[in-house]
C-alpha cells in the first residue's frame, strides 16, 4: 500500500539525488515545500527550470558567467592582475576566495582533480588551456589553490611539472592548524603542511 501520494514521493526521490542530501532531509525538504507557502515552490522551480539556460563558462577562466557573456568579469576587470592566476578546482572555490577582498588576480577553474580512482584524470581537466594562458598573458605567478587533500596534491603536483622551464613563481595556500583545532584530532596531511610552514615568534 501506498503511504505518500506519488508526486510527493518523486519529489522525495528527486532531491534525494543531490549531494550530501540523504533520505530524511529529502523527506523534509519535501514537506516543506508541501506544508509551506506555494510561492516558495514556484520560485524554486523557476531557478530550476532556468539554470541550464542562464549561466555558461568562461571559455578563457572556465568560471561560471552569464549566458551571453563572452569572458569573466573578473578577467575583464582591468583592476584585476593578469599576470597573477589562482588556480582552483571549482567555480565555487573563487567565491571563497572573493570573500575575503585579499585577492585581485584572475582565476583559473580546473574543473576538478586528478582522482583516478574516480576516473578523472589530468586530460579531463583544463591544465592545457591554463598552461596556454601563462604563455599568452605573460603569467609571473600561479598560486595552487587546491584542496589539501591527496588529490588536491596530486594535481598541484602535475601542474608544477607542466610548466617545465618557465619562469613562473608557484605558490600553495598556506597550510597549518585552524583556530581552536586539537593536534589529536588533526590529519597527518594538514599537521605536516603546518610544521612546514611554522613561523618564528
Amino acid at each position: 500500500m501506498q503511504v505518500l501520494p506519488p508526486a510527493l514521493s518523486e519529489l522525495i526521490d528527486a532531491l534525494g539525488n543531490l549531494p550530501g542530501v540523504g533520505p530524511r532531509t529529502a523527506e523534509r525538504y519535501a514537506y516543506f515545500l508541501v506544508q509551506n507557502d506555494p510561492n516558495v515552490e514556484q520560485q524554486l522551480s523557476k531557478a530550476l527550470g532556468s539554470i541550464h539556460s542562464r549561466i555558461a563558462y568562461c571559455p578563457r577562466t572556465f568560471a561560471l558567467i552569464e549566458a551571453g557573456q563572452k569572458l569573466s568579469p573578473l578577467y575583464t576587470d582591468p583592476s584585476r592582475d593578469k599576470k597573477v592566476i589562482a588556480v582552483v578546482a571549482s567555480p565555487f572555490d573563487i567565491v571563497a576566495l572573493e570573500r575575503t577582498s585579499q585577492y585581485h588576480g584572475t582565476y583559473h577553474v580546473l574543473g576538478g582533480l586528478v582522482s583516478p580512482i574516480d576516473g578523472i584524470g589530468p586530460d579531463q581537466l583544463h591544465i592545457k588551456e591554463l598552461i596556454k594562458r601563462i604563455d599568452e598573458d605573460g603569467v609571473v605567478e600561479i598560486i595552487l589553490a587546491t584542496n589539501a587533500s591527496v588529490e588536491g596534491e596530486s594535481t598541484a603536483l602535475y601542474i608544477q611539472q607542466q610548466l617545465g622551464d618557465r619562469k613562473v613563481k608557484i605558490s600553495r595556500l598556506a597550510r597549518g592548524l585552524p583556530i581552536g583545532a586539537d593536534l589529536e584530532y588533526t590529519d597527518q596531511i594538514t599537521l605536516s603542511r603546518a610544521l612546514e610552514g611554522r613561523t618564528l615568534l
